[in-house]
């Protein structure tokens, strides 16, 4: 096996900058591709063999490293934070962080963080949506009291989200006029859409194979066990 060389990516949103050094810190390439499997594709086939790099932890790392990994001897994932607290420079721009990512893993300086594996990120990526379901869902029925309070319109609190009285509020409360009622049936239907939706996410990820093996995993584990009533997503995740 031939010499070792390094790769520094900064990683963007339409671009990735690289930086290609051998073990002397001699640079051999550098420059940018468009991040796009066909132009990633092109860019491998360039490249001198074997090599390692390594890339900051963003938002369009995870689909990055799914493809490097099977072409690089080592693929590495550095902390943003302290990523930044060791390569800070006066001068910045997306070559010369490419650059310093490169010579972090180069010298063996480089803060590495956990990547899990891709089909963990996957199900973390439908808990994160479940979560801004049910965040939406709150803001929703916060916003249906509010548009009561505005109104002066007195209601119960504990029943104000069931269906059967929310409806008898808005056929028999004289102080509920026509563009209001509009309004709160908008909200009570997103309501209703954005429940829905939520209780597939969690009926799948219920009959989910890898997720019923980690919890029950979990369950057999003394200090891994939930407490009781945890919610599917906080369950060691």
């Amino acid at each position: 096996m031939g010499p070792m060389y390094y790769i520094g990516l900064d990683v963007h949103k339409r671009t990735i900058s690289y930086c290609v050094k051998d073990s002397s810190g001699k640079i051999h390439a550098a420059g940018s591709i468009p991040a796009t499997r066909l132009d990633l594709d092109r860019w491998l086939k360039a490249l001198p063999q074997p090599w390692s790099a390594a890339m900051e932890a963003t938002l369009f790392s995870g689909w990055i490293y799914d493809y490097l990994k099977p072409h690089a001897a080592a693929l590495k994932v550095a902390h943003p934070l302290m990523l930044r607290a060791i390569a800070a420079a006066k001068k910045k721009n997306d070559r010369i962080d490419a650059s310093k990512i490169c010579d972090c893993l180069r010298c063996d300086f480089l803060p590495e963080c956990y990547m899990a594996s891709t089909e963990i990120r996957e199900r973390r990526r439908t808990l994160r949506y479940r979560s801004l379901l049910v965040r939406q869902m709150v803001q929703t029925k916060n916003k249906i009291a509010v548009l009561l309070m505005e109104a002066g319109v007195s209601y119960n609190k504990q029943k104000l989200h069931k269906a059967g009285y929310f409806r008898e509020l808005l056929a028999t409360n004289p102080n509920i006029d026509e563009g209001l009622c509009s309004l709160l049936r908008l909200c009570r239907e997103t309501v209703v859409r954005l429940q829905r939706t939520e209780s597939g996410l969690v009926r799948s990820l219920q009959r989910d194979f890898l997720l019923m093996e980690r919890s029950a995993a979990a369950d057999d584990h003394p200090r891994g066990r939930p407490s009781h009533g945890a919610d599917l997503g906080a369950r060691n995740w």
